[in-house]
């Protein structure tokens, strides 16, 4: 069967061919009656724009380019949820890559969307190396890197600092008398954001002339399986130890498991904490001290900077929107 055409889509609205390709294009300059005139003839007739072809027109498609560094961890897909929520509405469709914390894949899915034309790049971190930093500083595109704060961006940031956020949880930690402490992590070779975590944790226990007792870690990515692996080699060396900071909440929900099977008291006896505020938190036959990462809103926000970046706001926008980590020491708490 024929596919309709621009030119009977238009006839059908009652406008011009280029009105109604403006129209589709969602331009500034078309009104809102005509805009909703096309699409409902579009609609009617089943009409699929090319975009190729308005990609060379002007220059751009109606993508944005959207990398994250894993689907595995629930952190991303909700952040993903939140670009999509922000973008709703704006006839702009995103784009996704995952770079498995591998830099150079990192820089290849850069380099292949930026051949795509897209509107925008939404990136995950502020820690690309110089070769992509360069690509993405000549993209001549709004580039909105998120999740971190903690660095120099390119264009536009959007995120939490990780360092100020580990520092924040040892503090209440401290504050609720907990003094041996231990560390377990995974990806420690990839995991920037959680690497920043860590510091900022250990830079408050040096400040109260404190430092981890002992530190169980892996190249592994994070799994409760691997969390409680790690928790039951750290207890078997430090059975003393009153808490265990772990990289993220997918850790800390096998360190409890660990310390359940052990016969230990959590968390009279020993306190876990985590980073994230996963709702699978709540579920936990103890609730682990955490702190809740605003994913959703990271990608709301991040969209909405795009799409005010892409409608030439750029001067008049914040460079750097700062929100906060909400700490709570869970069932320590009572």
């Amino acid at each position: 069967m024929r596919q309709p055409t621009l030119e009977e889509v238009a006839a059908r609205a009652g406008v011009s061919k280029m009105t109604a390709s403006r129209a589709l294009r969602g331009a500034r300059d078309v009104s809102a009656a005509s805009i909703e005139k096309v699409k409902v003839a579009a609609e009617q007739l089943g009409y699929v724009g090319n975009q190729l072809a308005l990609s060379l027109s002007s220059r751009r498609t109606n993508l944005i380019g959207v990398v994250i560094p894993s689907m595995s961890n629930i952190v991303f897909p909700e952040v993903l949820g939140g670009i999509i929520s922000g973008l709703e509405g704006s006839g702009l469709q995103p784009v996704f890559g995952v770079s498995d914390y591998d830099l150079d894949k990192e820089r290849d899915i850069i380099r292949n969307m930026l051949s795509w034309k897209p509107a925008a790049l939404i990136i995950t971190g502020l820690d690309q190396p110089e070769e992509t930093r360069k690509l993405l500083r000549q993209s001549d595109i709004p580039v909105i890197q998120i999740m971190d704060l903690d660095g120099e961006p390119i264009d536009f940031v959007v995120g939490l600092s990780h360092t100020q956020a580990g520092r924040d949880m040892a503090e209440a930690i401290l504050a609720s008398g907990r003094k041996r402490i231990g560390y377990i992590g995974s990806a420690v070779d990839r995991d920037r954001r959680a690497i920043k975590r860590r510091a900022g944790f250990e830079a408050a226990l040096q400040d109260n002339g404190l430092t981890f007792v002992s530190v169980e870690t892996s190249l592994d990515a994070s799994s409760s399986r691997l969390g409680r692996d790690l928790t039951e080699r750290l207890l078997a060396r430090h059975p003393d130890l009153d808490c265990i900071y772990c990289s993220n909440d997918d850790m800390a929900a096998g360190s409890l498991f660990a310390c359940m099977k052990l016969g230990r008291d959590v968390p009279g006896d020993i306190l876990i904490a985590g980073f994230n505020g996963l709702e699978i938190t709540s579920a936990l036959p103890v609730r682990i001290a955490t702190s809740t990462s605003p994913r959703r809103a990271i990608g709301e926000q991040a969209a909405q900077l795009a799409l005010a970046a892409m409608n030439g706001n750029g001067k008049d926008l914040a460079r750097r929107i700062e929100l906060r980590a909400e700490i709570t020491l869970g069932d320590a708490e009572k």
